[in-house]
């Protein structure tokens, strides 16, 4: 991790930086505002239009911050300038989205539906093209919610191996197994 918590951030037109003096990461953008706490080990500078983390010592414990940190404030600074999108397609007869608002209507072929409400911070958009399948795309500044929420979707329905049914993300590949007929012969 320590060759990733080397490299600087570069902060892009429209981004401020700002570290507060309890090592408080606050970054804002056209799209919004985030902040982070940082370890205080860590030292958050910034140089040049530039973010640059430094550790006081190489032991395994500050390596690992440094990059994590470095990686999270990353995602912040690029969250703030362009966003972060993820995309979810049902696959299976019936299974259907649609949202009102904030809240998303799922059919998952559960006897009932699943209403599933998203945080404010979070764009929801559903779409259901003739021919294919229903699909979810999430929007919003911060990566981690945006993956948290995405995964808790995907958790309402796993994808099964032997017909691929199920929630799954746009371009993600599912491993097939082989029925019970095709094993004997």
């Amino acid at each position: 991790m320590s060759r990733i918590g080397k490299k600087p951030i570069n902060i892009p037109a429209g981004v401020t930086v700002d570290v507060a003096a309890h090592n408080t990461v606050t970054v804002k953008g056209p799209k919004g505002t985030l902040t982070q706490d940082v370890n205080p080990d860590i030292i958050v500078a910034i140089e040049e239009n530039q973010v640059v983390l430094t550790r006081p010592t190489d032991s395994k414990r500050h390596k690992s911050l440094h990059g994590l940190y470095r990686s999270l404030i990353n995602n912040m600074v690029i969250g703030v300038s362009e966003g972060y999108k993820k995309k979810l397609e049902l696959v299976g007869v019936g299974y259907k989205a649609s949202n009102q608002g904030q809240v998303l209507e799922l059919a998952l072929g559960y006897s009932h539906s699943i209403y599933f409400a998203l945080p404010e911070s979070i764009s929801l958009s559903t779409e259901t093209p003739k021919g294919k399948n229903p699909s979810v795309s999430l929007e919003g500044i911060d990566k981690e919610l945006i993956g948290q929420v995405a995964a808790k979707i995907r958790s309402l329905r796993k994808v099964e191996p032997y017909k691929g049914k199920g929630v799954r993300f746009a371009g993600e590949i599912v491993r097939r197994k082989a029925g019970k007929t095709a094993g004997k012969k």
